[in-house]
């Protein structure tokens, strides 16, 4: 796994769709197909958030994305932390650098703070089936909160840049119309079904845990590293309890400033090491591109 990186040279292959300068051109090349390099695909305020990452050259940004994933995977793992890395779809989520370990996170701290589930439903849409939790619990302030925050977000981005939600309906539709290589079956619809009636059950009998497994399994496009998202289940699994454990922050500061060290110690090292892991990634033209 140590030498993954460097053998395969696509380390950041799903984080470098996250780094760009032009969304409009990533949306663009998400119209064209589901596996274009580079495509976006995720809804207009999300696009506007990660805009600022084309700021930073990429080595840097793909470091301290790589800790904010970790940090999330210490938090929801806890003390099965180490035994979750050593199985390959957490060690290829990372690798990847996809944002199911980010949306893992949400889902678990949108018991305590409902406005998270605003990151699920603005990133995978279909995921946010598990607030069904909170209607089936008659919790009608946290799903107020949950609409509520994700609303506030849509109608800003509506008032900035109101053209890229087209565009983000485009590349929903090329989604939708596209054969996903190497999903798991079964058809979205059948999960989604599943997915309501699991998490319906699990309100009723107070289990926190099903709302995370709803959620992996209402997943657009079921790919095998898509059931890191299962993970969310995790805490609610150690603690037996709707609440989890408030110190994600603090577990991403940490991340993050562990990483801001080493770069400080050895950024040309980090920076040489995390080029070359991308060549493949780097070496396409794609359109909307910082320089690296």
């Amino acid at each position: 796994m140590i030498g993954l990186p460097l053998w395969g040279r696509s380390l950041g292959y799903d984080a470098f769709s996250y780094w760009f300068t032009d969304l409009d051109a990533r949306y663009l090349l998400a119209q064209q197909s589901l596996y274009e390099l580079g495509a976006f695909r995720y809804s207009p305020p999300i696009g506007l958030a990660f805009s600022v990452f084309g700021l930073l050259p990429w080595w840097l940004f793909l470091t301290l994305w790589t800790a904010v994933l970790v940090a999330c995977l210490a938090w929801l793992g806890g003390r099965w932390t180490l035994v979750l890395m050593a199985f390959p779809l957490v060690a290829l989520e990372l690798y990847h650098g996809n944002i199911h370990l980010l949306m893992a996170a949400a889902v678990a701290l949108g018991f305590r703070y409902p406005a998270a589930w605003s990151f699920v439903l603005l990133t995978k849409v279909t995921p946010g089936i598990g607030l069904l939790w909170f209607a089936a619990r008659r919790e009608w302030r946290s799903l107020l909160l949950a609409l509520g925050a994700t609303a506030m977000l849509v109608g800003v981005s509506l008032v900035v840049a109101p053209h890229l939600w087209p565009a983000w309906w485009a590349t929903v539709a090329t989604s939708a119309g596209e054969p996903a290589e190497l999903a798991i079956p079964p058809p979205l619809p059948v999960r989604l079904i599943m997915a309501a009636a699991l998490v319906t059950w699990g309100a009723r009998t107070d289990r926190a845990w099903t709302v995370g497994i709803a959620a992996m399994l209402s997943l657009p496009n079921l790919w095998p590293h898509g059931l890191v998202l299962a993970l969310a289940a995790v805490p609610a699994l150690q603690s037996g309890a709707t609440s989890v454990r408030p110190a994600l922050s603090i577990a991403i500061a940490v991340a993050v400033a562990v990483a801001a060290a080493l770069i400080l110690l050895a950024a040309p090292v980090i920076e040489s090491i995390v080029t070359e892991a991308s060549q493949n990634v780097l070496s396409s033209p794609v359109p909307g591109t910082p320089r690296p």
